[in-house]
């Protein structure tokens, strides 16, 4: 029997081979799915909606518009995809910028094709994924965003609380829905209202926060 699809991936990439090369190579793993790709941010702001992919890998250097102001727009659309910036870029400026507006997380171009099939899969289960050369400045990055008082902790519901634990966990809404025995779509909106009332864009912000302040839910 063959292995249940994991994920379906977008790919977001304004060079046409690279985009033929990772969607052959995802095609490769039964896990994941290639649904969609597109070669600008205009074009994924259209078609995010419509497929409705789990995963978004998306290149951060595009003409007209960059990679950290389509996130922006995603998640301000309500888009709650897990978004891999995927790119040559390894400037602390770009990490810094990928992650305050809600990236999941990081990779660079340089990687082996077989790290980016699993790094793809550890971000959909709600790992967070770097290239390991960038966790010292993503961590410094995670480290200098706004502290949260403990009245907005307060303001979140007991429920909100479990998701959250179990975020910092590591676990993915799928998994949450079954740990917490409630439909994945009420797992998102809980996602989103914690996330909101914590001032924050990603999960990985909200697990880091959790894991750095020894909070306990």
């Amino acid at each position: 029997m063959s292995k249940q699809v994991l994920a379906d991936v977008m790919i977001v990439d304004d060079h046409p081979m690279l985009r033929r090369g990772v969607v052959q190579l995802l095609q490769m793993d039964p896990q994941l799915k290639p649904v969609a790709e597109c070669g600008s941010c205009t074009e994924a702001l259209i078609l995010a909606p419509q497929v409705q992919p789990d995963l978004i890998l998306l290149d951060l250097n595009m003409p007209k518009q960059d990679g950290v102001e389509t996130i922006r727009q995603l998640r301000n659309s309500g888009c709650d995809a897990r978004i891999i910036i995927f790119t040559v870029s390894n400037d602390h400026a770009d990490v810094f910028r990928a992650l305050r507006a809600g990236a999941d997380g990081y990779l660079l171009k340089d990687m082996e094709p077989e790290q980016l099939v699993e790094s793809i899969k550890e971000c959909v289960s709600g790992k967070q994924t770097f290239s390991p050369e960038l966790m010292e400045v993503i961590s410094k990055a995670l480290r200098e965003r706004e502290r949260v008082s403990d009245t907005t902790i307060d303001e979140l519901t007991d429920r909100e609380k479990q998701v959250l634990r179990l975020i910092a966990e590591g676990q993915s809404n799928k998994m949450i829905a079954w740990e917490l025995n409630i439909a994945e779509g009420t797992v998102k909106v809980h996602v989103k209202r914690l996330l909101s009332k914590l001032g924050m864009r990603s999960r990985v912000e909200a697990a880091v926060w959790v894991v750095e302040n020894n909070f306990v839910l």
